[in-house]
């Protein structure tokens, strides 16, 4: 277990690095610095306790995990999608946006519940076989 530690730990870093070595070639670093700060306070003052709230008003017991995880990943995909979202309407280029990103943003989300209601299934039976009759 150590090791798996020690080999993320080193991966984490020579990934920070790479990162690092490409903020090095961008002209607006500080347009960078505000755009990553952004998404820190998005996170930890909008995204994190909205699906903590939401998950201990919704669900009681075994299932919040998976209820709060559900939420987290249906709140990222939520934050990544909303430029394409909050698009001021169709652009002259009909490239640049070919999709319909909205109603993939909603497939995506559908993915994530049906995913998460599997889950819960699988886990109520797999509870109630382990269960001794009596």
């Amino acid at each position: 277990m150590k090791t798996l530690r020690v080999t993320a730990g080193v991966a984490g870093l020579a990934l920070m690095g790479v990162g690092v070595s490409l903020l090095m070639d961008v002209r607006d670093l500080r347009g960078v610095l505000v755009w990553l700060g952004g998404a820190v306070v998005l996170h930890d003052v909008v995204l994190a306790p909205v699906v903590l709230l939401v998950g201990t008003a919704l669900v009681r017991g075994g299932v919040r995990g998976p209820v709060r995880a559900a939420l987290l990943v249906a709140g990222s995909l939520t934050v990544v999608a909303l430029p394409v979202l909050l698009r001021p309407g169709r652009t002259a280029n009909s490239s640049v946006l070919p999709l319909d990103y909205p109603r993939n943003w909603l497939l995506a989300l559908v993915v994530v519940a049906s995913v998460t209601a599997v889950w819960l299934v699988v886990g109520k039976f797999r509870g109630s076989r382990r269960r001794p009759a009596g």
